[in-house]
């Protein structure tokens, strides 16, 4: 799944420590998550979401729909 949050946080030049500490997750999902290897929970997402203060969809994308609409 695509991502914007190494954006987002990088936007408020917080380190991935930082946010994970916000999002009260490890410094190794945050990674996870930024690099695509790991789809966060639906209750992780919505935390992000407002934690940011966007909708769910204006930071988390999923490739396949992505990939069918551009099709």
């Amino acid at each position: 799944m695509k991502n914007r949050l190494k954006v987002l946080r990088a936007e408020r030049d917080w380190t991935q420590a930082d946010l994970a500490k916000e999002l009260q997750v490890s410094r190794q999902t945050v990674n996870a998550i930024e690099k695509g290897k790991f789809d966060p929970s639906l209750p992780l997402a919505f935390r992000v979401a407002r934690l940011f203060g966007l909708a769910v969809e204006e930071i988390f994308e999923d490739e396949e729909v992505a990939n069918d609409i551009s099709s």
